[in-house]
């Protein structure tokens, strides 16, 4: 029996090593041919790690002007749109899991649905209601609209419903005000998921394109994502492959080291939220 399970274990761990493998071919591929001269990738993509090399598709990056201030506005935008969003979030979370309000299955339905609505239904809203507010082009237009958060709201009402009642009620009884039950006692065990919230937030905001697009015309407003996207013409007879490559391995590297310090917290946030 013992020779069975151990055989299994080996099963599943090779199973698992060759799906991290194919899920990771393409990224590799991506980095590999950031480092790829553009001329040598015109005949060819498929040689990855044999010579020749060059770093001209960073240094090229970097000798964009405006690169660092569409940097700089990406992380304000992120961060600003992550913290706003854990706050009402995790507000939000707590009522709908420990509070009784008229209608509160019905006003935490009305919230899930919003799962449903894709955002480019609501861009020529957003649009002219930014527009009249003449709020186009500023820090507030790219952060205020993602604000809106039905996973975010879900994802804290199920941690919450998670964390035992006893934990709380026995504040409760010491005559300890609902708002510092909260805030000492709860909120502290609630950082898995806040963590997971978060990342996932970043990494939507830092992402995102659409919007940007539409509000920011400016390019001094110009995030990571439109700013880059703003230097391709034609890629592929211009910049080239390998710059373009190159773009997208500088784009998404800051979420793979916001995800190393904080895959931890995904792994407890997921793990209590089944809990029931």
């Amino acid at each position: 029996m013992k020779t069975h399970g151990a055989l299994g274990d080996r099963l599943i761990l090779a199973s698992a090593c060759l799906l991290a493998l194919v899920w990771m071919a393409p990224l590799l591929w991506v980095l590999a041919l950031s480092f790829k001269p553009n001329d040598f990738l015109a005949g060819r993509t498929d040689v990855l790690f044999s010579p020749p090399f060059t770093l001209k598709n960073y240094t090229d990056i970097f000798g964009t002007s405006s690169v660092f201030r569409w940097i700089i506005n990406s992380s304000i935008v992120a961060i600003a749109q992550t913290a706003l969003t854990l706050v009402l979030s995790t507000l939000a979370g707590y009522g709908f899991a420990r509070t009784e309000f008229p209608a509160k299955r019905w006003w935490f339905a009305f919230v899930l649905a919003g799962l449903a609505v894709p955002e480019q239904a609501i861009v020529i809203p957003l649009h002219r209601l930014f527009a009249d507010l003449d709020l186009h082009n500023s820090y507030s237009a790219l952060v205020l609209p993602k604000l809106a958060a039905p996973f975010g709201v879900y994802l804290m009402t199920q941690y919450f419903k998670a964390v035992p009642k006893d934990i709380e009620e026995a504040a409760l009884l010491d005559n300890t005000p609902r708002w510092k039950v909260f805030w000492r006692v709860v909120l502290p065990l609630s950082l898995p998921a806040q963590a997971t919230l978060g990342i996932f937030t970043f990494l939507n905001a830092w992402n995102d394109y659409l919007w940007p697009l539409i509000s920011a015309s400016q390019p001094e407003m110009y995030t990571l994502t439109l700013g880059l996207a703003a230097t391709q013409s034609n890629f592929a007879q211009s910049e080239g492959i390998g710059y373009l490559m190159a773009q997208a391995v500088f784009a998404g590297l800051p979420i793979f080291i916001v995800y190393l310090f904080f895959q931890r917290h995904i792994v407890q946030a997921v793990a209590g939220t089944t809990v029931r």
